[in-house]
C-alpha cells in the first residue's frame, strides 16, 4: 500500500529486509507528499517495524519528523494477562483494568493521544499535513479494555457457519495459526496440529474478544474523527480508513490472517472526501460533523454518508487514488519491469468511481492477493517462512463472481515462479458459496475458465500472468 507495488515488485515476501535495498529506492505515499510541500508525520504501526523500515519507520525520506510509537507497546508480548491463578500470562485473551496496567494507559489510547495532539498542532499552521494513524487492534494479543466485552455477552456469541476445515481444501491453503498457538491460554488447551480443532467454547471467547477488540479500535477512531469537528478541519481534510488484512475467526477452522481467502484478503476502505462523499447538516456539501458518542451509548450518531458504491479494488489504488483527490497528480503506471523507477503505481486512481460505479453490464473487475508456503503441507513456519524456505506462492485472482487460486513452485533466490509447476488450485463460485467453502477447482470447469479469460483484452502485467495462469491450467486438464 505504502509504495503502490505488489509483492513480486519490492521482493518482500518476509520482515527481513529493506525495499530501498532489497529491490529499489521507490517513492512511498508519504514521501510524494512531503516532495509536494506536505509535513508527514508518522504515529503507531504504519510501516512494519526493524529491518523492514531499516529500523526507523523510513525517516527521514518518508517522514518530516520521527516516528511516534506508543511505549506502552513494549508491554503487549509480555506477561500481562491475569489468569484464574490469579498470575500474570501471556495470554490470547487479555482483557485487562486499564488503570492497572503500566502508566494506566494501553499503545492504541496512546496512539489517539498524540494523533490528536499532532491535529491540534497543526490546527495552528498553514501548511498541509499527511498524517497516518496505525492502530495496532484487533492485532493480537487481545490486551484491551475490560469494558468492551460488555458489549458482546459470551450467550450471544455464535461459531461461524463453516467452521470445519473444508473437505477439498488443498493442505497448501491452509494456515496452522502458530501465532495463537504460542499463547499460554492456547497452549493450555493441548490442541494437535495443524487443524486442531479449539474447543468450541474458547471459539466463542476468541470470537467475543475480536469483537471487542474491534470496538476498542473503533472509539479511538471516533477519537480523531471527532476532533477533526473540534478543530475546524473537517472541510479541509481527506480521510481514509482501511487495513492491512483480515482475519479468520474460525472460518474454515482457521484462526489467523495467513492465506489467500476473502476473510483474511478483504478489508474496509472508506474514504471521506469534503464536499463529495457526505453532505452536511444543512443539506449541501463540505464536510458532515463527525461527532461520536461514546460506544457505550445507547443513542449514536453516524455520518450522513451519500449511497455505498461497492467496487472491486485493491490497496495499490489507495496512492494514486489519494494523490488524485489531493490534487498533486497521480503516479505514472509502472512499466514491466520498473526496479529502477524511483515514482510509479502498481495501482489505479478510484476517485472516478465516487461519483460514478464502476461496474457495467459486462465489465469485470479483479483484485489479486498472494501468500508464501515452505511446503505441500502445513508445517510449523507455514504461516510465516523466511524468504529462504519459500518454495510454494500462492497466487489469487478474485472477481465480482469468483474467487480463483493457484499454488506454484516458487525459487527463493531468482525470485521466480515455475508456471508449469502447479501444487495445488482452488475455484470458488461466490454467488453459491460466498464463504469459499466448495473447491470446485478439480471439478469440469475448463471450459468455463477459458471464457473467464477472454474477458480481459488488456490488462497489466500482474494480471496477464494470472490470465496465463488461468489458461495454462484448462490446458493442462483439458489439452483438446
Amino acid at each position: 500500500m505504502l509504495t503502490s507495488r505488489r509483492p513480486d515488485t519490492t521482493r518482500l515476501y518476509d520482515f527481513k529486509s529493506y525495499w530501498r535495498i532489497h529491490s529499489g529506492n521507490y517513492t512511498t505515499l508519504p514521501q510524494y507528499f512531503k516532495s509536494r510541500g506536505y509535513i508527514t508525520m508518522s504515529v503507531g504501526k504504519v510501516f512494519h517495524p526493524g529491518i523492514a523500515s531499516n529500523h526507523t519507520d523510513d525517516y527521514p525520506l518518508s517522514w518530516s519528523i520521527p516516528a511516534y510509537h506508543p511505549a506502552s507497546f513494549r508491554f503487549e508480548k509480555e506477561k500481562m494477562c491475569k489468569g484464574p491463578d490469579g498470575q500474570l500470562h501471556a495470554n490470547l485473551l487479555c482483557a485487562v483494568n486499564v488503570a492497572e496496567q503500566p502508566g494506566g494507559t494501553l499503545p492504541d489510547m496512546e496512539s489517539a493521544d498524540e494523533a490528536v495532539r499532532l491535529l491540534k498542532k497543526q490546527a495552528k499552521s498553514s501548511q498541509p499535513f499527511f498524517l497516518a494513524v496505525g492502530f495496532h487492534k484487533p492485532h493480537i494479543p487481545f490486551r484491551i479494555p475490560e469494558e468492551y466485552l460488555r458489549l458482546y455477552p459470551i450467550e450471544k456469541m455464535t461459531l461461524p457457519v463453516d467452521h470445519d476445515v473444508p473437505g477439498r481444501l488443498p493442505p497448501v491453503a491452509y494456515n496452522p495459526w502458530t501465532d495463537v498457538r504460542k499463547r499460554d491460554d492456547v497452549q493450555k488447551l493441548n490442541i494437535s496440529f495443524p487443524y486442531g480443532p479449539i474447543p468450541k467454547d474458547f471459539q466463542l471467547r476468541i470470537r467475543q474478544h475480536y469483537f471487542a477488540a474491534v470496538s476498542y479500535m473503533d472509539a479511538q477512531v471516533g477519537r480523531l474523527l471527532s476532533a477533526l469537528d473540534d478543530l475546524s478541519l473537517t472541510e479541509s481534510t481527506l480521510v481514509v480508513f482501511t487495513s492491512d488484512h483480515g482475519w479468520s475467526l474460525g472460518e474454515h477452522g482457521e484462526w489467523a490472517k495467513y492465506s489467500n481467502f476473502d476473510v483474511s484478503t478483504r478489508v474496509p476502505l472508506i474514504f471521506y472526501v469534503p464536499g463529495v462523499t457526505a453532505p452536511r447538516s444543512d443539506g449541501g456539501f463540505g464536510g458532515p460533523t463527525f461527532r461520536f458518542v461514546d460506544v457505550f451509548s445507547q443513542s449514536r450518531r453516524y455520518v450522513q454518508a451519500n449511497p455505498v458504491v461497492r467496487n472491486m479494488v485493491e490497496l495499490v489504488d489507495v496512492f494514486p487514488t489519494v494523490a488524485h483527490l489531493a490534487g498533486l497528480g497521480c503516479p505514472q503506471a509502472c512499466p514491466a519491469v520498473s526496479f529502477q523507477v524511483e515514482l510509479c503505481t502498481e495501482g489505479e486512481s478510484r476517485a472516478h468511481v465516487f461519483r460514478h460505479k464502476e461496474r457495467g453490464e459486462n465489465e469485470e473487475a479483479i483484485s489479486f492477493s498472494q501468500y508464501p508456503r515452505p511446503a505441500d503441507t502445513p508445517q510449523m513456519n507455514s504461516d510465516l517462512p523466511d524468504l529462504k524456505d519459500i518454495r510454494i506462492m500462492g497466487y489469487s485472482l478474485r472477481s465480482w463472481d469468483y474467487r480463483y487460486t493457484l499454488w506454484l513452485g516458487f525459487d527463493p533466490q531468482t525470485f521466480q515462479v515455475n508456471l508449469t509447476d502447479v501444487h495445488a488450485g482452488e475455484l470458488y463460485m461466490l454467488a453459491d458459496d460466498p464463504g469459499e467453502d466448495r473447491n470446485i477447482y478439480e471439478d469440469s470447469l475448463h471450459g468455463v475458465l477459458l471464457k473467464m479469460t477472454s474477458l480481459f483484452p488488456t490488462v497489466s502485467l500482474q494480471k496477464r500472468m494470472m490470465l496465463q495462469l488461468l489458461r495454462l491450467t484448462a490446458e493442462r486438464q483439458n489439452p483438446k
